[in-house]
């Protein structure tokens, strides 16, 4: 799991007994192999903060926040567990002056997993859940419903985090797929069925 380490400080503060970066990188990143980049920003005084009201472009100078602490830069680190990227928060030469919020990076459900979950609905699910497999624009070239009570007997899946294919047997037929993560989910949005020659 990727996690990002927010890097808050306090320009009140003295940090002048600081300890350098340099070796904490070198642990986390050369060693442990948990940091995978990062970088400080410039001041916050420095930022302009955006927003939009209807068809209105607001724009400020500043922080989105009016506090003391503000984010001074960030790390991203790749961990096993949220108590590994605690510990490298808890190391991190700015946390005995300022504050490193952690907050793992989201990602949708691992699309492997996710797609062979759909092919079994496909072919095990009733009417409703299968049609909530499909996207509302997906692209269909032959009927899903002899896909009902088949059982692939080959699937192979292919896919990263935001879109996945599939080629699978089921029955008699040759079903090829194409899904995409939309929002939370993964739906199909094309697939093409045909019958196997004989």
């Amino acid at each position: 799991m990727r996690y990002m380490l927010l890097i808050c400080g306090d320009d009140s503060v003295d940090a002048s007994g600081m300890a350098p970066i340099e070796p904490w990188i070198e642990e986390y990143g050369a060693r442990r192999g948990h940091r995978l980049h990062g970088d400080r920003l410039r001041p916050a005084g420095e930022a302009v903060t955006v927003r939009v009201r209807g068809d209105e472009v607001l724009r400020s100078d500043g922080p989105f926040a009016e506090t003391k602490e503000q984010v001074a830069g960030y790390d991203i680190v790749e961990c096993d567990t949220l108590g590994q990227a605690l510990a490298a928060a808890a190391a991190h030469p700015v946390a005995p002056y300022g504050a490193i919020e952690v907050r793992a990076l989201y990602y949708p459900p691992a699309g492997a997993d996710e797609i062979r979950r759909i092919h079994g609905v496909l072919t095990e699910g009733d009417d409703g859940q299968v049609a909530a497999c499909y996207a509302p624009d997906a692209v269909v070239y032959g009927p899903a419903k002899v896909l009902q009570g088949a059982g692939a007997t080959e699937l192979r899946v292919e896919a990263d985090e935001h879109s996945g294919f599939s080629h699978a047997v089921v029955g008699p037929y040759r079903v090829t797929s194409g899904f995409r993560a939309i929002g939370d989910d993964w739906r199909i949005v094309h697939q093409h069925i045909s019958a196997e020659e004989k």
